[in-house]
């Protein structure tokens, strides 16, 4: 017995890094792809930012969270698409211990505040619906940035001690990741110690990330479902439905995809399928996100319109076009 805590000590010294197994298939095409992905995340999401913010008509409380969901969604990209490309060019898979606490950290900090931005943004579309009389009373700036800036000081604390928790495991055996960034499930694999209590704690954990926010979220649906169809007018209900729609596609998809990748049991036949999950949740979302909230939204439509004719108008100014 001695002898095997000897030989896992002296595993867990030798993993200084970890492999990043990914996606090895067609590396050329699939950075390629991921390149064409990332760049319309990040211009798609950067335009809603600067169009929301550049209009004055849309300086209201759902376009300050959907601004706030846009900065958050290009953020949350950029901790793995930048290196899974990179790993894809050189071939170098490996990802050292610290890079990899990091990559997790703000993977899961900005995954968890997300979960609460959504359901920030559902008591938002509430109280608009069901609460029409009250709602800039009660949905002032003060509390608009105040829910935003708690979604991402809820979250902070419990992050960094499931961080803590994972990385004071001992590592042994393969350092091999089956994934393409380092996720909780992944790292768990490969401690050489009993996890039991860890997997407890942090699926308790994930369970707050997830179902509470998602309760919220519910509960506002469910008020906002009764005052629809106590609506006289189907003009009206149709508005209110197009008015959530948006919000409500992220929040199946993403919620979806993440409750099945991190609440359901795990088993080796699963690994397949929440790295293609993964890829749902972490690039999917973000680039569909411009997409589904602004093709069947007027208003930003109307304002991006806006904004190019300024454009054009500036350009004129200055003798660039006829």
């Amino acid at each position: 017995m001695n002898l095997v805590q000897a030989n896992d000590k002296q595993n867990h010294t030798a993993v200084q890094e970890f492999i990043l197994v990914g996606y090895q298939e067609y590396p050329a095409l699939l950075f390629t792809v991921f390149l064409a992905i990332y760049t319309a995340i990040i211009l798609g999401n950067g335009l809603i930012v600067v169009v929301t913010t550049l209009d004055q008509a849309l300086h209201t409380p759902m376009y300050f969270f959907l601004r706030s969901l846009s900065g958050l969604e290009m953020c949350y990209t950029s901790v793995t698409l930048p290196k899974m490309m990179v790993n894809l060019v050189s071939g170098d898979r490996s990802i050292s211990l610290p890079a990899c606490a990091s990559q997790l950290f703000f993977m899961l900090f900005l995954g968890g505040t997300e979960c609460f931005l959504l359901a920030a943004m559902a008591y938002d579309r509430y109280l608009a619906i069901c609460l029409p009389l009250h709602y800039m009373t009660i949905m002032s700036h003060r509390v608009c940035v105040g829910m935003v800036t708690g979604s991402f000081t809820i979250s902070f604390p419990m992050i960094l001690l499931q961080i803590g928790m994972i990385f004071s495991l001992p590592f042994c055996g393969s350092n091999e990741i089956d994934h393409f960034f380092c996720d909780t499930p992944q790292l768990l694999s490969l401690a050489c110690t009993d996890i039991h209590s860890s997997e407890l704690a942090l699926y308790f954990q994930s369970t707050i990330f997830v179902i509470i926010p998602f309760l919220l979220i519910l509960a506002s649906y469910v008020q906002i479902a009764k005052t629809t169809l106590r609506m006289p007018s189907a003009t009206g209900r149709q508005k209110t439905f197009s008015t959530c729609s948006s919000h409500l596609t992220v929040v199946i998809l993403f919620y979806g995809s993440a409750a099945i990748v991190y609440l359901r049991p795990k088993n080796p036949e699963s690994v397949k399928v929440n790295k293609l999950l993964s890829l749902l949740y972490t690039i999917i979302i973000p680039f569909c996100n411009p997409l589904i909230y602004t093709l069947r939204n007027r208003e930003v439509k109307n304002a991006f319109r806006r904004l190019l004719g300024r454009t054009r108008a500036l350009k004129r100014g200055m003798g660039m076009i006829d």
